[in-house]
């Protein structure tokens, strides 16, 4: 098979893993800069051009689409799904997971435990948003954060009023949510490929960060999911449509909190943290689609 990834950096961990996995499965693989693609719409002839060729007898991609380039990448990917091209992660599903408001709306219509959570129109009225969570302390969350940027904790009213009214007058939209104590400032991410989890680990944040990003300084190790996580992980993968999906959720006293559906998961932390092949994983889910 003819292989494209579509990743804007051939050197980054997760875009080397796969082309190593495909090709030690005997497939042609490329690494293809979506934002460099030029897409040609025409009636019944949807092409992609990239470095000034035609891109063709493609028969999977597998996006590796970065959340500052959500639309073009977006875009790329729709583009190849017109030329009838198996795409590991659909357009829509990529789409509607990088909107972390939709995202929460759909996962919350699923039944899916999740962080009591709140989002205004940068409502001037601080006070009650911050009572709606059960008050401080309280996470605020940028819309467009990712990897821990853009997430404050808030330990009392008054600093969660100075941040909502900061945020608020720089027109910068938030998200609410409750703290989870018994988290302790931990989290787990579980991989999901082609509907099984692959690979769990549990990320530890560094002493006196409540954010457990391995890219902020955490730490991962190999974790035994409940029955209950294991099946919330599935769930939460199968209502965002993700054939491939990094599933964030908090352990609480009552039961497992989604956080975030990641559809681009980086495989250094848990391939690190398991041992487990989780590229070959993917190229085998790709293989099985075709």
């Amino acid at each position: 098979m003819k292989i494209v990834i579509l990743s804007r950096n051939p050197n980054l961990y997760s875009t080397k893993r796969l082309v190593e996995a495909g090709k030690a499965r005997k497939h042609d693989v490329i690494v293809v800069d979506h934002t460099q693609c030029e897409i040609i719409i025409e009636k019944k002839k949807p092409a992609i051009r990239y470095k000034h060729e035609l891109l063709t007898n493609i028969d999977a991609v597998i996006p590796r689409i970065g959340a500052s380039v959500t639309f073009f990448g977006t875009a790329v990917v729709r583009q190849f799904e017109m030329m009838k091209v198996f795409t590991a992660v659909e357009s829509q599903s990529l789409m509607r997971s990088r909107d972390k408001l939709r995202s929460l709306q759909v996962l919350s219509r699923a039944g899916l435990g999740l962080p009591k959570t709140v989002f205004t129109n940068y409502s001037k009225n601080v006070g009650d948003v911050i009572q709606s969570v059960g008050g401080a302390p309280l996470v605020i969350k940028l819309l467009e954060g990712t990897q821990g940027l853009g997430v404050v904790l808030a330990e009392t009213d008054n600093a969660a009023e100075s941040v909502l009214e900061a945020f608020n007058g720089l027109k910068a939209r938030v998200i609410v949510q409750e703290f989870i104590k018994e988290a302790k400032a931990a989290d787990l991410r579980v991989f999901v490929v082609d509907g099984v989890v692959v690979g769990a680990m549990k990320r530890q944040g560094k002493a006196g960060d409540f954010r457990s990003n391995l890219h902020r300084g955490g730490t991962a190790e190999i974790i035994q999911l409940s029955d209950d996580e294991e099946n919330a992980a599935l769930k939460a993968a199968r209502v965002m449509g993700l054939g491939v999906a990094g599933v964030d959720m908090l352990q609480s006293a009552r039961g497992p909190l989604i956080l975030e559906v990641n559809s681009s998961p980086g495989l250094e932390g848990i391939e690190t943290a398991t041992g487990i092949d989780i590229a070959k994983k993917i190229i085998l889910y790709v293989e099985r689609s075709i």
